[in-house]
């Protein structure tokens, strides 16, 4: 598929592409780009398999940009990650794309955009800014789940589901490294070291990148978020254990005593006078109901229980 970059999206001819005035934009599949490469005219023969892609990067060449993208499956709510590569230089923009994930974006793009000032550089704000256009909604939606979370950690720590929390803090992890990824490549379009983009243009990235920042900054919120649920659910359980703990503390100190008196009555000396005393026996009862319930008294008093 190939664009004119106009006030929207035109959908072009790759010879109308090449013979314009106007930037382009063109999706091809590898096999597409490897007969076609030399139409574009951009020095270099980039030959990449989209299995090979884990990273999103750019790299200056000699008479062109190249890069790579991976999209997280949290950024791009597919089931497996969104790889494919891109070749531009001041002419236009070829994606290098066995999937439809480069042309899904680029007809999206001209569905919904249209430009007073159309130019290469906005095109591809565009299309970055769509790759993490739902991230900050996916984080809120994680922030609600953390928030409820911890309600349930409050209420009964052995009955919340922590596991959730770990899976969140996984997605957060590859976020942030997506994040950090994207903050390169802004700066890599930024710094515009083979003077591909106009000056004035450049303000687009600066945008991009100032936006990627804060979605790092609200990823790096989340990560913490995470680690003090952790800490909070850990609490909860030495708090509910020390409770527990405490109770069989006061049992033994209870019991300690009463422990005693059947110990040393147990004994059955023959001479115990206890033991002929029509006495004895309720004097052992009212003895031992005395000292539980001097025990109960003082450990009330002692805020213990």
């Amino acid at each position: 598929m190939y664009y004119l970059i106009k006030n929207t999206l035109e959908e072009c001819s790759a010879e109308q592409s090449h013979d314009a005035a106007c930037p382009y934009v063109a999706v091809l599949t590898p096999a597409e780009w490897t007969s076609q490469n030399e139409n574009f005219d951009m020095g270099i023969d980039f030959d990449i398999n989209n299995e090979d892609i884990f990273t999103t990067k750019a790299e200056v060449n000699y008479d062109s940009l190249t890069g790579t993208f991976c999209i997280p499956t949290q950024s791009s709510h597919f089931s497996q990650p969104q790889k494919f590569s891109f070749v531009l230089d001041e002419t236009g923009i070829v994606f290098i794309d066995d999937s439809d994930s480069a042309l899904n974006l680029v007809k999206k793009i001209q569905r919904l955009k249209k430009w007073k000032k159309p130019c290469l550089e906005r095109f591809f704000y565009d299309f970055l800014e769509l790759i993490i256009h739902n991230d900050l909604l996916t984080m809120q939606e994680y922030e609600r789940e953390l928030d409820n979370l911890e309600k349930d950690i409050m209420a009964d720590a052995e009955a919340a589901h922590m596991e959730r929390n770990n899976d969140i803090r996984g997605d957060i992890r590859d976020l942030r490294i997506h994040y950090e990824q994207l903050l390169d490549l802004g700066q890599e379009l930024e710094e515009n070291e083979n003077g591909f983009f106009k000056e004035e243009n450049l303000r687009y990235f600066h945008m991009f990148s100032s936006r990627v920042d804060r979605l790092y900054d609200t990823a790096t919120h989340l990560r913490d978020y995470t680690i003090q649920l952790n800490d909070l659910y850990q609490s909860q359980l030495d708090v509910r254990q020390n409770r527990v703990m405490t109770v069989l503390t006061v049992v033994t100190t209870i019991f300690m005593p009463l422990t005693l008196i059947v110990g040393w009555y147990g004994m059955n000396f023959k001479y115990m006078p206890e033991l002929e005393s029509k006495l004895g026996y309720p004097t052992v009862i009212i003895l031992s109901i005395a000292i539980v319930v001097g025990s109960l008294t003082f450990f009330k008093i002692k805020k213990i229980l």
